[in-house]
């Protein structure tokens, strides 16, 4: 199991050395961030990001992520052309030594929280989704971080409405139609694909989600049966609906050797279902991470983990999710129950 951090790239507050400096790190998740959804990432700018981040002895063999542009998940428009330039994004990816590719299908909307300052009882500050605030949200008003913000409000109303028209079957057979052609590219150039689930796994705003819990994931992977066809297992994501067993999900696709990257967030949820971000500490939120690591340790992973989404503590300020010192000791704390497990075995 390798532990790396996720990096916004030259606009990140936290610096390389800052995260060279958390022991158990040993490389960055990152991305190009300054192209359009759907063009071409110049295999000079990839090279120039990977020659900075292993300036600061850290690996980068990880992308999060390539976004998949509206018009493929849609089947419209100029989706042939945004299908060969997201193929040619994976060769370009591969020739850096890129080895996991994570990405999702989620339509029109990213990752979705109520509010992104949650203060809790400590001070701290996390996101949080409470569904009775949702229910009320304009959707055309809404805008979070990461987000493809090059809609206006009129394009995102028709493009609703074109997902709800499309449907859920409609959009699983774009998702599968999309695998047939990038799966064969990225299994001749050595990269695995990892889906994220949708985040949170449920419907949103009457549109379609299809990769929210075990059934989804089960037919997403039959879709085009090869490993590398496989999955972003974000704990966070399925694990903020009591409906997933997160950690049977975890033996169940590690045994088929199809989890590729793991997020690893601890949530707490409410009675009604909605969820606040918490520590990774076991005790501050509804997930068990000494079960999961177990699982995931198990099943023999050597693929990907991140320490995902962390609160904002002491004084600290920057992108939401993404400071530096809650993912630090979320890191740590996850690094200490992998090397236990370890030591138990004794296998160190």
């Amino acid at each position: 199991m390798k532990l790396i951090m996720r990096w916004y790239g030259k606009d990140d507050p936290i610096p390389l050395n800052y995260i060279k400096q958390i022991p158990v790190i040993s490389g960055v998740v990152s991305a190009i961030y300054d192209i359009k959804v759907g063009e071409i990432w110049p295999l000079e700018k990839i090279l120039k990001l990977k020659e900075e981040i292993e300036k600061s002895n850290l690996e980068f063999e990880v992308i999060e992520s390539v976004p998949v542009h509206e018009d493929i998940k849609l089947r419209r428009g100029n989706y042939v052309k945004f299908i060969e330039n997201y193929k040619q994004n994976i060769i370009n990816l591969a020739k850096a030594g890129i080895k996991c590719i994570c990405y999702n299908f989620m339509p029109v909307f990213d990752w979705t929280r109520s509010t992104l300052n949650y203060l809790h009882e400590d001070g701290s500050i996390s996101l949080a989704y409470f569904k009775d605030e949702i229910e009320k949200v304009d959707v055309k008003e809404l805008s979070l971080p990461g987000w493809d913000e090059s809609y206006n409000k009129e394009e995102i109303t028709t493009l609703i409405k074109t997902y709800q028209e499309l449907g859920t079957e409609g959009l699983w057979k774009n998702l599968e139609l999309f695998l047939k052609e990038i799966i064969p590219v990225a299994k001749e150039h050595g990269v695995k694909m990892a889906i994220h689930p949708d985040d949170p796994p449920w419907d949103i705003f009457g549109i379609p989600r299809i990769i929210k819990n075990e059934q989804d994931l089960d037919r997403f992977l039959k879709l085009y049966d090869d490993i590398h066809n496989g999955l972003t297992l974000c704990s966070g994501s399925l694990g903020c609906s009591t409906s997933n067993d997160y950690v049977r999900m975890v033996e169940k696709y590690g045994e088929q050797g199809r989890i590729h990257f793991a997020h690893l967030r601890n949530v707490k949820i409410l009675d009604d279902g909605s969820f606040i971000e918490s520590a990774h500490y076991s005790p501050c939120g509804s997930l068990d991470m000494v079960k999961i690591l177990k699982a995931y340790y198990e099943v023999g992973f050597n693929g990907y983990i991140r320490p995902d989404h962390g609160r904002m503590i002491w004084g600290e300020q920057g992108k939401p999710g993404y400071g530096l010192y809650d993912r630090a000791l979320g890191a740590m704390y996850l690094g200490g129950i992998i090397e236990t497990l370890e030591k138990i075995k004794g296998n160190k």
